[in-house]
């Protein structure tokens, strides 16, 4: 049975494309769940107009995405925290702080979308990988500093 997928399913196409499944698995599982519709004329118009506007919607997504990107690799955050003796941070600088820093800067930016493998731990300048859109990957640099030089400044 030829298919139209409706949305991504894993291992087997993404939105759009026409596939062909055993019919057991497309009447019990993707025609139930609306993961497909059965490849008929008046479907494949219907999804190529919806393919249409779904490619324009993530065109100015992705355009506006990238116009934030440029203005974020310009931004710099400064975050100040306290430090021990070898010069080792009390605690972390975590996503929360710098999405916090950056709504500071007049950005709003999810603390999900910033993508730190693990808290920084350590004074110095950092680049923090921030995720606006798919294919829009934006770096921010992050410089650590000690709470008294902040103070000074």
């Amino acid at each position: 049975m030829e298919v139209i997928l409706r949305d991504h399913v894993e291992n087997l196409g993404r939105r759009g494309d026409v596939v062909k499944v055993a019919d057991g698995y497309a009447r019990n599982y993707l025609l139930p769940r609306k993961l497909a519709l059965p490849a008929t004329p008046g479907n494949l118009k219907i999804v190529e107009r919806q393919r249409k506007i779904a490619d324009a919607r993530e065109a100015a997504e992705k355009s506006g995405a990238e116009a934030i990107a440029v203005r974020l690799t310009r931004a710099e955050l400064v975050l100040a925290r306290r430090v021990g003796e070898h010069d080792a941070l009390y605690g972390s600088v975590t996503a929360a702080d710098i999405a916090g820093e950056l709504e500071a800067q007049g950005f709003e930016i999810d603390k999900r979308k910033i993508q730190l493998a693990e808290p920084i731990k350590q004074l110095g300048e950092h680049s923090v990988p921030v995720k606006l859109h798919r294919e829009v990957v934006a770096h921010v640099a992050v410089k650590v500093t000690r709470l008294e030089e902040a103070a000074e400044e």
